[in-house]
């Protein structure tokens, strides 16, 4: 296929895609699953709904060919709640184009990565039936990925593995090998109601919140002077502060969320430790009870920084755009942990788009480099199905 004629069908296919909602929470991804189905049928490639792990939330995975190796391309369809309507110059689901930019919610994170990832998928399906590669295809369209749900281990787990993987969240066509894990937290603290008239009768857990907050912002001083070559930092960033029923009420609870950033080095056990420890030593010293729970998790991944893999992708990629090759590390996680963590899969992170456009306002993917990212993505694909890694 020419790139004129991807420019085309890639300018509908990622508009289509977009302007089906597919907002998560809750998790509205069905029709988009049902558009993807019917899509590949147009194209001659049986394409399957998975209703695991939730049958009212179905994904789409398919397999091409039978031959080694197997390449995983994997995408999730969910996307973040587009927010205040009225903060939008072009309207979340319109898949409005622009100077060269299709507009919308999820347009960069990330169907546009499962646009290039179905075109490239339905032209690897003929050169393999056509026995010009050895290879396979494997395609996943994931659910949950925003709320770290397990929609690319199930599909994993359900057949749709391989050999080697590619998440095609948008790095502007950096080749990941490595990625932050990320942990949330949620610290509560107690105290004793009372009236507002007559405060001393109770205990102020907003105050007795005061302590933690310190520990904590201790804590991420100390987390800070960690880093990695690839990845950067380590954080630990409180973000949400709950307390409170009445304006007239002394609250008997206040709730801290921490976003803990970690390393591939840091492992999640080792964490929790450390958070534990944290608060037990200001709940003694002051007094006061405090209790955690971890409310969600992505761990971290990595593989060698010069896997075949990677090389590939980085070659292919600097043969259609001006992209660095040096070894790199997404700071956001991605699903790319259940391939290297749960499936043993040598995976990369890789795709067009920026990544700073996800989740903003007036989201956004420049078609042109939607485009490149079409063209390399074939070429590192030929080069993996015919078998030339090591």
């Amino acid at each position: 296929m020419s790139r004129a004629k991807h420019t085309g069908k890639l300018t509908t296919l990622v508009g289509d895609l977009v302007q089906i909602e597919t907002e998560n929470p809750p998790g509205n991804e069905k029709k988009c699953v049902e558009y993807i189905v019917k899509w590949f049928d147009e194209h001659g490639i049986n394409a399957e709904l998975v209703e695991e792990p939730y049958t009212d939330r179905p994904q789409v995975g398919a397999r091409i060919g039978e031959g080694d190796p197997t390449l995983v391309l994997n995408g999730h369809i969910d996307v973040v709640p587009a927010g205040d309507i009225d903060e939008w110059t072009h309207n979340p689901y319109d898949a409005e184009v622009e100077d060269g930019y299709l507009y919308g919610r999820g347009s960069v994170d990330m169907k546009t990565g499962i646009a290039i990832a179905m075109l490239a998928t339905a032209e690897l399906a003929e050169e393999i039936e056509a026995g010009e590669l050895s290879g396979s295809v494997a395609f996943h369209a994931a659910i949950g990925e925003e709320t770290a749900e397990p929609g690319t281990k199930t599909l994993l787990e359900n057949g749709y593995d391989g050999d080697y993987g590619v998440v095609l969240e948008p790095t502007e066509m950096r080749t990941a090998t490595s990625e932050k894990g990320l942990a949330w937290y949620e610290i509560t603290v107690s105290g004793d109601p009372s009236h507002a008239s007559r405060p001393d009768q109770g205990s102020n857990a907003i105050q007795y919140a005061r302590p933690v907050l310190d520990a904590l912002t201790d804590y991420d001083k100390t987390v800070r002077t960690r880093e990695d070559d690839l990845v950067g930092q380590a954080y630990a960033t409180v973000t949400m502060l709950e307390a409170g029923t009445k304006e007239n009420v002394v609250p008997e609870q206040a709730t801290i969320t921490i976003d803990r950033r970690f390393l591939p080095e840091e492992s999640i056990q080792d964490i929790d430790t450390e958070i534990d420890e944290l608060l037990n030593q200001v709940a003694d010293h002051h007094d006061i009870e405090v209790s955690w729970e971890r409310t969600r998790t992505y761990e971290s991944a990595a593989i060698d920084t010069d896997s075949s893999l990677a090389e590939v992708f980085r070659h292919h990629s600097a043969k259609v755009a001006d992209v660095s090759t040096d070894p790199w590390g997404v700071n956001a996680s991605t699903d790319v942990r259940n391939f290297v963590n749960d499936a043993d899969i040598e995976a990369i992170t890789w795709g067009p788009g920026d990544l700073s456009q996800a989740h903003t306002y007036d989201e956004r993917v420049e078609l042109s480099a939607a485009n490149d990212g079409l063209d390399a993505l074939l070429g590192a694909a030929r080069e993996v199905l015919d078998g030339d890694l090591e």
